[in-house]
């Protein structure tokens, strides 16, 4: 059993990938939960769903379940032991590490059974 508690995060998520030289939509940053990832080929913002965004491709429809940390850099496995859980039960995952601790996206068709899953696999899914 694990103990590691996770918690999924409020509304629904989109993956947007921009060219490299777009700019950064300031709309993203007035939510609790983004990331922007930047490199000599492309941009990628993960944001709310309620935001729209001019991009070359998106693609819509993810929960985001957040692992409650903070986690020591000490730990090891944390994102692989939860990925191929789901991955056991044919769920495909977006992740987005922090300092702090991992997020993990999944469909969000498949959200009931990604909570079955690893609920089954020892975490705890906190309200």
């Amino acid at each position: 059993m694990h103990n590691l508690k996770l918690k999924v995060l409020e509304g629904q998520f989109s993956i947007h990938r921009l060219s490299e030289e777009s700019e950064i939509p300031h709309q993203v940053f007035q939510n609790i939960f983004f990331a922007i990832v930047k490199t000599d080929e492309e941009l990628s913002i993960v944001c709310s769903s309620s935001i729209q965004i001019q991009a070359e491709n998106t693609n819509s429809g993810w929960s985001c379940f957040k692992v409650l940390g903070p986690l020591d850099f000490s730990l090891t496995g944390i994102l692989a032991k939860i990925s191929t859980a789901l991955a056991e039960s044919k769920i495909s995952i977006f992740a987005v590490s922090t300092f702090n601790t991992d997020y993990i996206l999944v469909e969000s068709s498949k959200l009931s059974l990604a909570k079955r899953t690893l609920s089954a696999s020892g975490y705890i899914i906190a309200d």
